[in-house]
């Protein structure tokens, strides 16, 4: 797998993961309510991994202990 690098700003790097972390909740416990959805764990479970891992950044960036959300 090929990565890749963006520079985003603290606030940028905040409102990508209040995102990931609200369409998480969504593809976790509203869409499996709907007619036909077939989820995928293993993509959910690297969503999660994924937002851990900018949450990590965004508070080495802030030099913060704990950032909302």
């Amino acid at each position: 797998m090929k990565n890749i690098k963006i520079e985003v700003t603290l606030e940028e790097l905040l409102l990508l993961t209040t995102l990931m972390s609200d369409q998480l909740f969504r593809r976790e416990f509203i869409d499996p309510k709907m007619p036909g959805y077939k989820g995928d764990p293993e993509e959910l479970a690297k969503g999660k991994d994924l937002v851990v891992r900018f949450k990590s950044m965004a508070r080495e960036a802030s030099g913060s202990a704990v950032i909302a959300r």
